[in-house]
């Protein structure tokens, strides 16, 4: 306690005399980058307005982006943070794809995440990236892979994810329909990463849900880091155990345990053959250690987990601000359930799912503004020039801004900040494929993420379910949700829906 007490007001007195400087400098000193880019001080950078902004991160920086000429801008604030923050997709492919080996992930991005992550492949460079990858593509391309997530996504809506509707129904309850999403996909994606069952949705979830709490908080504050004034300051919680890196600590454990639980049964059962999970997949392919396996499967399991809930929770949002939308999205699943005599209710096929060309490109709409994954960020080795012209060091970061992105005129016209399914649909009304450096949704290049057809198939299935069957009504629909940065955007306060039958 008196150590936490200590490094609150040794916190407390360095921010009083950065703002007291920062003061003294805007009064008696004309600030630099005023008119575009980020302003900066003497010595301390962008950090005032980094801390005067921070609660806004990404709106603050996409109003920056849209100032720059080729909407880039130079950022650095003390503790070594020098680099580039862009919204521009030639740079995003220089970097993505051009010039992919002179920008890893680097040492700051892994080190921040290594105690959630460890080695795993969102969080590894060089030859245990490669290795991760090569076996993570193959196993994404087989048709096996591929009938069992299906399977799995059918099951878990007939019996968990309708049956709470239908509870919220009869009792007229108000959902937070983030916490039922995040739980369907956390489900969801342990039965894909080692084919247990955590049971949070519609479950008793005993053991399931302390996994999941544990996983989001550990997520939450490990992201958190990042947003640290002076990077010294988490360090040193972590050292003295004290404060966020406590309960990081704490959440971290739990996860660890729970996952290497699953992997030691595995390892000490005979026979591997018969299981379809990512885990028997990567245990048969290579001589892994149990840590290594452990590192690989969380990273399945953040992707899997927070990526599609986190864009159906904002697709909602929008869809009740645009009762048009929906109405088609109605129109064309009663098409397809008429052309295939289907009733509601029925699973959809790979192939039903892949004609639902107004839905996909609804979704698309909705991840072009609100992406999961907001930004990314990768390391500079060696010195190199962008596209736009813009110089980056050896050692600099860069990040590429895809929510900014989905906001620039230069890239989607000046309806950019307009919700219209109908930007993806050609004459014929197919849905459109757009390139991943102006749609960076799902990454570009040699990283392009394996899981994309994955979380469109999942997504199309709930939306599909559901519409069919209720009318989904968002409470305080008029009011902007706030965002919630985490390791991907959350909405604050969740979304609060009633559902009543269609």
């Amino acid at each position: 306690m008196a150590m936490d007490l200590f490094f609150s007001v040794q916190s407390l007195l360095l921010l009083s005399l950065i703002f007291l400087y920062s003061y003294y400098f805007c009064l008696h000193h004309k600030k630099k980058g005023s008119d575009q880019g980020f302003k900066t001080y003497p010595i301390l950078g962008a950090l005032p307005e980094f801390l005067r902004n921070r609660h806004r991160f990404l709106d603050w920086t996409t109003e920056i982006l849209i100032r720059c000429p080729t909407n880039t801008a130079v950022f650095h604030r003390p503790g070594k943070i020098h680099g580039i923050i862009t919204s521009n997709p030639l740079n995003v492919e220089h970097v993505l794809k051009t010039n992919f080996e002179n920008y890893p992930k680097g040492e700051r991005f892994i080190w921040l995440l290594k105690d959630f992550l460890g080695q795993g492949i969102f969080n590894s460079d060089g030859d245990l990236w490669k290795i991760q990858r090569k076996t993570a593509s193959y196993e994404f391309n087989t048709k096996s892979l591929r009938n069992f997530i299906m399977d799995n996504v059918r099951l878990e809506i007939s019996t968990r994810l309708i049956p709470v509707l239908n509870k919220a129904l009869e009792t007229n309850q108000v959902l937070d329909l983030q916490e039922v999403l995040e739980q369907f996909a956390f489900d969801n994606i342990c039965k894909l990463a080692f084919n247990v069952d955590p049971g949070c949705l519609g479950g008793d979830g005993t053991s399931g849900s302390g996994f999941m709490r544990a996983f989001e908080e550990a997520a939450t504050l490990s992201s958190g880091r990042f947003m640290y004034a002076f990077p010294f300051l988490w360090k040193i919680r972590k050292i003295f155990n004290m404060g966020s890196e406590k309960n990081l600590k704490k959440s971290i454990e739990i996860v660890h345990e729970f996952a290497d639980n699953i992997i030691k049964t595995r390892l000490e059962s005979k026979d591997q053959s018969k299981d379809e999970d990512l885990l028997s997949r990567f245990i048969t392919s290579y001589d892994n250690s149990p840590q290594f396996l452990r590192d690989i499967i969380i990273s399945f399991i953040l992707a899997g987990r927070d990526t599609t809930s986190s864009a159906l929770t904002w697709f909602f949002w929008l869809l009740s601000l645009n009762p048009n939308v929906e109405k088609n999205i109605i129109t064309e699943l009663e098409t397809i359930r008429t052309r295939n005599r289907k009733n509601i209710g029925d699973g959809y096929t790979f192939d039903e799912l892949r004609d639902m060309h107004y839905l996909h490109a609804a979704l698309s709409e909705s991840l072009r503004l609100y992406p999961p994954v907001p930004v990314d960020t990768k390391a500079c080795l060696n010195n190199d020039m962008l596209p736009d012209g813009t110089f980056i060091g050896t050692g600099w970061f860069f990040t590429y801004h895809a929510y900014a992105m989905g906001r620039m005129e230069a890239i989607w016209g000046k309806d950019c900040n307009e919700y219209l399914p109908e930007r993806w649909l050609d004459e014929t009304g197919n849905c459109k494929q757009e390139s991943p450096f102006r749609f960076p949704i799902f990454h570009g290049g040699p990283r392009m993420c394996l899981g994309k057809d994955m979380a469109y198939i999942q997504m199309k299935s709930i939306v599909a379910a559901m519409l069919e069957r209720f009318v989904v009504e968002v409470q305080g629909s008029d009011k902007c949700p706030q965002h919630l940065l985490s390791l991907t955007l959350r909405m604050k306060g969740g979304l609060p829906i009633r559902v009543r039958v269609r």
